[in-house]
């Protein structure tokens, strides 16, 4: 497997060719937003779990008591 990694980083350094690219700045401005919004995303989704684990044992503790 290491040999296989190894093979394909040197092929991909020897093999490699100039790229005639241009980013504009607004480049970096669309990648912070995609990641700012993906952090976002995620910090929605643990909220939304984070509550429905906790209604879970706060059911279960409540269901205990009765």
């Amino acid at each position: 497997m290491f040999r296989l990694v190894a093979f394909v980083i040197v092929a991909l350094v020897v093999l490699e060719r100039p790229a005639a690219a241009y980013l504009d700045p607004g480049t970096g401005s669309m990648l912070l937003q995609a990641l700012l919004g993906g952090m976002a995303a995620v910090g929605v989704i643990t909220k939304l779990y984070w509550h429905r684990l906790t209604a879970l044992f706060r059911g279960k503790l409540q269901g205990s008591k009765r």
